[in-house]
């Protein structure tokens, strides 16, 4: 899956940067020690390094056309994570919203608990967005040509469909079986629809990533919304697979740091990466 999405990556950053070179090999390194480091901190710290690495390999490229080429995904994975929460909603998987304060998980319940507060914390970001955007558009133009120039495959898209949405989904349909088989070998049963409700429960859970891979709300989500089996086996499905995945990410991560970046300094990569975003070569102007 890791693979796919970084080929999928490589396709943006060609119609960023044509004529370029731009090695798979390097790149699938940075997405997969990205990767790695996602399962270990919260915050997406790793998606940080993923763009350092990989602005690094790229002569004369610029930190907001490589994020804003990496953001590009989000598209394709915005859309498919909607329909899969839609499919869960309108299947009545998920928990209705007075039954979410109840779930044993800071991230869920408080702002189930207090919807006002939540309110005022969306309108607030929201408000910051629209502002910041205001003010980088009349002033920082030289920025968004930057930003432009990552997302150059989305005003192409018979392209985009082939060469990134495509592997993007993928990416979609590994994950997809890699979940059957996790359900299948803890013995609760694959399914469409348990693979769609746990596919729903992650996305919710990541959404606000306060704890590597939404650890703890995933599980707290499961336990109420799987029916069928016993809690003591949802909860070994659900942590389970988190470590599985987790450690599986952070083996490979590592191995690719080591055998294609020469390194194992992880901690040391997220703070070149922080400098080298906050040098002035880096900043919008």
């Amino acid at each position: 899956m890791q693979l796919a999405r970084a080929w999928a990556w490589r396709n943006v950053l060609h119609a960023a940067y044509p004529g370029v070179r731009i090695s798979f090999l390097e790149l699938s390194a940075a997405y997969l020690a990205g990767a790695g480091i996602n399962a270990i901190l919260p915050a997406h710290a790793g998606d940080v390094t993923k763009v350092f690495l990989v602005k690094r390999q790229i002569p004369g490229s610029s930190y907001p056309a490589v994020t804003s080429s990496f953001l590009v995904q989000t598209v394709f994975d915005t859309t498919v994570g909607a329909l899969v929460l839609l499919y869960a909603i309108s299947r009545g998987l998920l928990p209705k919203p007075p039954r979410l304060p109840d779930l044993p998980a800071f991230e869920i319940s408080f702002w189930a608990e207090h919807p006002q507060v939540f309110l005022i914390v969306s309108a607030a970001l929201l408000l910051a967005i629209a502002l910041a955007v205001y003010l980088l558009a009349h002033r920082v133009r030289r920025f968004w040509d930057r930003v432009k120039q990552g997302v150059a495959i989305l005003t192409m898209p018979r392209r985009y469909l082939r060469e990134v949405a495509a592997w993007q989904g993928l990416g979609w349909l590994l994950r997809f079986a890699a979940f059957w088989l996790f359900l299948d070998a803890f013995r609760i049963g694959g399914s469409v629809g348990n693979v769609m409700l746990v596919m729903s429960v992650q996305a919710i859970a990541n959404i606000v990533p306060l704890t590597p891979g939404g650890a703890g709300a995933q599980q707290a989500l499961l336990v109420a919304t799987l029916h069928g089996p016993s809690r003591s086996a949802v909860l070994s499905f659900s942590v389970g697979t988190q470590i599985a995945m987790a450690a599986w990410s952070v083996v490979l991560g590592f191995a690719a740091m080591l055998l294609v970046f020469r390194t194992t300094d992880w901690r040391g990569l997220i703070r070149q990466a922080e400098e080298d975003h906050a040098a002035p070569d880096a900043s919008p102007g």
